[in-house]
C-alpha cells in the first residue's frame, strides 16, 4: 500500500464510509454468476479493514446491503444472505485478533436466523475492542433510520421545543459513532442512494470508477490523500479570504 506522503494526523479522516458499489458489474464483465461478483466484493472486505487500520482511520462503515435491494431477484437475495453469513464465521476471529470492534447498523429483521446470530455473536465478541471499529451498513437506508428516529422521538415523549438536532442524532443508529468525514463510492455512480443522509451533511465526497471488488489499499490511499488536500469549512470562511477581504 503507497503512503499518503507526509500527512500529517489531522488531514486522515477520523471516519470514512464506503458504499461498496460495483459487485454485479465485476461479474458482468467477466462472464460470471452476479453472485460471484458478491463473493469478490466480500473478499475484499478484510484487505480494506486492514488497510484503513494501517492508515490510521479510526472508523470504517461499509454499506452492504441496503433497505431497496430486497427488490433484487430471490436467488441473488439469498446468495448475499448466505455471503454474509459465512464471512462473519470466517472473519470475526481475524478482526477480533486485529482489535476491530464490529458493529451493525440497519435492521436486522428479514435476515435469516443463523445470519442474525452470526452478527450479533461477531458484536459481542469484538465490543471492547478500539483499534478500529467497522461497522456493517446492512439491511440499512437513511429514510428508514429517520423514519424511525422519529418514531422513537414521538415514543419517548419529546415535546416539539424539545427535538433538536442533538436529540435526533440521539436516535439515529449511528448515535455512538462520530459522523463521517469521507464517503466514498465506487464504480463510477456519483449519487448517495438513501446513505447516511443525516449524518453526510458535511462529509467529503469521492466518487471513484473502480468497480468495489478491484478496489484496493492504494485506491483508499489515494481517496485519504485527496481528502487531506480539501479544506473543510462547515460554513465558515475560507482563511485565504478572511485574510485578504478582496480576493
Amino acid at each position: 500500500m503507497s503512503a499518503v506522503p507526509n500527512a500529517p494526523p489531522a488531514t486522515i479522516p477520523h471516519h470514512v464510509a464506503i458504499i461498496m458499489d460495483g459487485n454485479g458489474r465485476w461479474a458482468a464483465q467477466r462472464g460470471l454468476p452476479r453472485i460471484e461478483g458478491h463473493e469478490r466484493g466480500t473478499d475484499n472486505i478484510r484487505r480494506i479493514t486492514f488497510a484503513a487500520g494501517e492508515l490510521g482511520i479510526k472508523c470504517l462503515t461499509l454499506w452492504a446491503f441496503s433497505t431497496e435491494n430486497w427488490r433484487r431477484p430471490p436467488d441473488e437475495i439469498r446468495g448475499i444472505m448466505r455471503i454474509l453469513g459465512e464471512v462473519i464465521l470466517r472473519e470475526t476471529e481475524e478482526l477480533h485478533r486485529q482489535g476491530a470492534q464490529l458493529r451493525h447498523i440497519g435492521s436486522l429483521d428479514g435476515l435469516p436466523d443463523d445470519t442474525r446470530r452470526a452478527v450479533l455473536e461477531a458484536i459481542e465478541l469484538t465490543k471492547a475492542n478500539n483499534k478500529l471499529v467497522l461497522t456493517l451498513a446492512f439491511n440499512y437506508g437513511g429514510r428508514q433510520e429517520m423514519v424511525e428516529a422519529i418514531r422513537a422521538l414521538v415514543a419517548a415523549g419529546l415535546t416539539a421545543d424539545e427535538i433538536d438536532e442533538p436529540a435526533i442524532a440521539r436516535f439515529l443508529y449511528t448515535r455512538d459513532l462520530p459522523d463521517p468525514d469521507l464517503i466514498v463510492r465506487t464504480s463510477g455512480e456519483h449519487r448517495m442512494s438513501n446513505f447516511l443522509l443525516w449524518q453526510a451533511a458535511y462529509a467529503e465526497l469521492f466518487f471513484t470508477p473502480i468497480l468495489w471488488p478491484d478496489f484496493g489499499p492504494d485506491d483508499l490511499c489515494a481517496a485519504v490523500a485527496e481528502f487531506g488536500r480539501r479544506e473543510r469549512r462547515f460554513g465558515r470562511v475560507s482563511a485565504e479570504l478572511v485574510s485578504d477581504p478582496t480576493a
